[in-house]
């Protein structure tokens, strides 16, 4: 397993695609290891993806995509900006309403990055922000933006343990919630010390345009929620649903997608889904190799033998998976957009034209914010289990 880990390592390192990364060092660890046959790669390949959860990504990314370009991100966005562009911190404050918007529909980080990046980098701009600083706030609330349901992040984990995906999703909710908080007050002191424009305080007869001209838009996440809440359908058919409803609104009501479009966005769905896919098989094959090597159970001994409790733990599990998915481009929302590999912080610097040290320089101060939410929520776990208990999701474990 060292040999394993080690290729591993070297392979990420050498700038290898995770899932390659992956498979060649398990590869190379079945060889070592004498009698076992080649052939279980392909059976835990299969094994790995062929769960009833996982088809919800592919119908979940069509949707992000579907609404990337479909007239349904610009409205949320013009939304956001009705209601908050006034408050001390501007443009921040508007993206991070848009990618709450957002997120709650797309279920994908990296659509999140892209398609409001797109619409807010340049009027940031325009308002007196830096190209690189414009691009840490939209990398920095893409990261938040994971914890919004439905998440793929949730999806793949929930069909991994055995968790229960709607539970998962209601779960997101507040940590969301009070993220959001804390980099608008982040925001709020960054823009008193920039001294940076805000928007004109609007109407209420403005904003009531701005939130009709959304309805449509904000009522899917109402749809999928209230469904998957309400036990009407699962977070798979939930996808479904989201892809019908994006496809309705963007032909029949916004008249944005065309054929064309549709056509396109289903070949980008099958490349993205493919990379997942893949990349969910491959772990499988690795996760296989440490198990039958004992890796978990060694590892579990070895935090049993330092002691200190659930706290120790924690602190230990932080402190590890904080660097561990910066470098594997990792599910944590937050990490999914932290330097120097992150795929949402590549797109952001396409957008805004800025180098990874500019923004990178921008990015680490709110970075450390959100670290700081993420310590308070893992040692305050009511804020995840509030929701899933309001709704009966989750029942309490007796002491």
């Amino acid at each position: 397993m060292t040999t394993s880990l080690a290729l591993f390592l070297a392979f990420i390192l050498a700038g290898v695609p995770i899932a390659f990364a992956l498979g060649a060092a398990a590869l190379a660890g079945l060889w070592l290891i004498e009698g076992a046959p080649l052939r279980i790669v392909a059976s835990r390949i299969f094994g790995g993806i062929d769960n009833f959860s996982l088809l919800a990504i592919p119908f979940f990314i069509l949707a992000g995509e579907l609404m990337e370009t479909g007239g349904i991100s610009q409205r949320l966005v013009n939304l956001a900006r009705v209601l908050v562009g006034h408050v001390r911190g501007g443009l921040g404050n508007v993206v991070l309403v848009s990618m709450i918007f957002f997120s709650g529909i797309s279920g994908s980080t990296n659509a999140d990055a892209a398609a409001i990046g797109s619409v807010m980098i340049p009027p940031m701009k325009r308002q007196g922000y830096t190209g690189a600083h414009s691009g840490a706030i939209v990398a920095a609330a893409a990261g938040m933006g994971i914890l919004v349901p439905p998440c793929l992040t949730m999806v793949v984990y929930g069909s991994i343990t055995n968790t229960s995906i709607a539970t998962l999703f209601a779960a997101g909710f507040l940590p969301a919630l009070i993220m959001t908080a804390a980099l608008m007050v982040h925001l709020r002191i960054d823009a008193k010390r920039l001294g940076l424009a805000l928007d004109a305080r609007l109407s209420w007869r403005d904003r009531g345009k701005a939130f009709a001209h959304a309805f449509w838009a904000l009522l899917l996440p109402v749809i999928i929620f209230g469904g998957i809440l309400g036990g009407v359908f699962t977070a798979t058919e939930a996808a479904v649903v989201a892809v019908i409803y994006a496809i309705i609104i963007g032909m029949l009501v916004y008249c944005e997608i065309s054929l064309r479009f549709l056509l396109r966005s289903l070949v980008r769905t099958g490349v993205t889904s493919g990379i997942v896919m893949l990349l969910i098989g491959c772990a499988n094959i690795f996760a296989w190799l440490m198990t039958v090597s004992g890796v978990p159970a060694a590892i579990a001994a070895e935090i049993q033998a330092i002691g200190g409790g659930k706290t120790v733990f924690l602190i230990t599990s932080i402190a590890v998976f904080l660097p561990l998915f910066a470098l594997l481009d990792g599910l944590p929302g937050m990490l999914m957009i932290m330097p120097p590999v992150g795929v949402g912080l590549y797109i952001v610097l396409g957008l805004s034209g800025a180098t990874l040290g500019e923004t990178s320089r921008y990015l680490l101060p709110y970075l450390a914010t959100m670290t700081v939410v993420a310590v308070v929520i893992a040692f305050v776990p009511w804020i995840v289990y509030l929701v899933p208990y309001v709704f009966g999701l989750y029942t309490p474990l007796s002491p």
